[in-house]
């Protein structure tokens, strides 16, 4: 219950009492009965009249009140977002994280690195949205990262969304000496505080804004699952490129502009891709696909206008130049990496530029779960009868037409499929690497195929239809 309907109820209480005289039970002559259905409440004190010679009064007051009410509701629950970013590159060099053959320090950066937040607020429910350019929150990390920025920014658990683009060419994130890198230790410290320096600064530019939103589509992205023999000519599955299997290439767009001047505040969006179009022999930082992407949104954006990225339900899906030893340039050719990521964000560009007009804001609401799956041991496709569970932060959102779904692991594209299919609002952004990072979750099917991405897993093979399950009944009841 708001704060803006409590008081609205207890005017219109207070008014009904001054104008309405509870002596009949017929309710046809109150005048007020119809303000208070304009007004948008309930109307408890049903049975009234106006007292005698007082009709035209009452009813002036009860219009007054009404423009009174309407006016206090718009100022109490317009939403409102703001918007902020902040450079994380790492200033000395660092491991990168995603392929466990690097063996040495990072060599350079090719392009910098960001953390990008988005808060929305409304009364006092917020949700905030924070994409960084980073593998993921791996080597626990996840929650020390998170307990920063709620206990800076004061939020509940359930409203902040913190996600990784999942590159692999980024720092190796960890607080404990003994699982990494003095400079990996030092960068993951140094980013707990930008992080939260970055979400305060999102909380405090919030003004009224218009929500709308966008579809696109691109091909970068494309199933990785590539069917191989082994020596023997069993069939196996491989990482590679498999064009022949369909795969949602959705590119969803959110814009948001101010309310009161139409300017462009900020985009967000997502898509359905590893950012791995760099290998394990590159050694320069770079945000890949999905930085670059979000790099060039930016500059073409201009502004100052602060365009973050999400990757969607991609743990099957790689671009389509992927692994590649570093940045080609010769004879002019140009470097994948980039090809790719300017491909994806103009798409995300033109779709800004061609959203539709209709404003999709409204009520906000959030809710976070843990959920215990079941589990499997990771190395192997079988399940055992004493696997433990394994756990998946699942969080859920909504502004007004437009829910998003956070996910703490590595999801399969059917899975972010069947939750869009599914869900109750017109606008479902799937957001993965996100509270969390619990590996590999295949779909039932990819079992029997096996591959890397089911050995890797600690998820059995009945998790999927229920982690959709559970997220469909928590949309319901945003």
């Amino acid at each position: 219950m708001s704060s803006a309907w409590y008081v609205r109820r207890r005017v219109v209480i207070i008014a009904q009492k001054l104008v309405c005289a509870p002596d009949t039970l017929s309710d046809s002559n109150c005048a007020f009965r119809s303000a208070v259905h304009a007004a948008g409440v309930s109307n408890a004190l049903y049975f009234l009249r106006p007292r005698a010679g007082g009709r035209a009064t009452a009813l002036l007051f009860a219009l007054l009140l009404t423009f009174q009410l309407r006016l206090f509701s718009a100022q109490e629950e317009a939403l409102r977002a703001g918007a902020s970013r902040i450079d994380i590159t790492p200033t000395l060099p660092v491991m990168l994280d995603g392929y466990e053959s690097r063996n040495h320090l990072s060599e350079g950066v090719h392009d910098p690195l960001s953390a990008r937040a988005l808060a929305f607020k409304q009364d006092r429910r917020r949700l905030v949205l924070v994409s960084i350019d980073n593998l993921g929150f791996y080597n626990d990390t996840a929650a020390p990262l998170r307990r920063t920025i709620l206990d800076a920014c004061q939020l509940q658990p359930a409203e902040l969304f913190l996600a990784a683009t999942h590159t692999h060419s980024a720092p190796t994130l960890t607080l404990d000496p003994g699982k990494g890198h003095s400079n990996n230790v030092a960068y993951t410290r140094t980013l707990q505080t930008q992080l939260a320096q970055v979400v305060r600064e999102a909380l405090e530019r919030a003004v009224p804004v218009v929500l709308q939103a966008g579809l696109g589509a691109c091909p970068v992205g494309a199933n990785r699952r590539q069917f191989a023999k082994d020596e023997l000519g069993n069939p196996k599955i491989v990482l590679g490129r498999n064009p022949s299997i369909l795969t949602d290439r959705e590119v969803q767009v959110l814009k948001i502009t101010h309310a009161a001047d139409g300017q462009l505040a900020a985009v967000v969006w997502a898509y359905n891709t590893h950012s791995t179009s760099l290998g394990p022999h590159n050694y320069l930082v770079s945000g890949d696909v999905h930085g670059l992407a979000m790099q060039f949104l930016e500059n073409y954006l201009g502004n100052g206008t602060v365009g973050s990225g999400f990757a969607g339900a991609s743990g099957n899906i790689d671009p389509w130049y992927r692994v590649l030893p570093g940045f080609r340039t010769t004879n002019g050719w140009i470097p994948e990496p980039v090809l790719q990521g300017t491909f994806l964000g103009e798409e995300v560009a033109r779709v800004v530029e061609e959203i539709p007009k209709p404003d999709l804001a409204g009520p906000l609401g959030t809710a976070w779960k843990t959920l215990e799956l079941p589990g499997k041991l990771a190395g192997g496709n079988l399940v055992t009868n004493n696997c433990p569970p394994t756990l998946l932060n699942l969080a859920v959102a909504r502004v007004g037409q437009v829910a998003f779904v956070g996910l703490g692991g590595e999801v399969f594209n059917e899975i972010g499929q069947a939750i869009k299919a599914a869900s109750p609002f017109p606008n479902t952004i799937i957001i993965t690497h996100c509270n969390g990072a619990a590996g590999y979750l295949p779909t039932r099917p990819a079992y029997l195929e096996g591959g890397y991405e089911v050995r890797s897993s600690e998820f059995g093979p009945d998790a999927a239809d229920q982690v959709v399950k559970e997220t469909l009944r928590m949309l319901h009841a945003l």
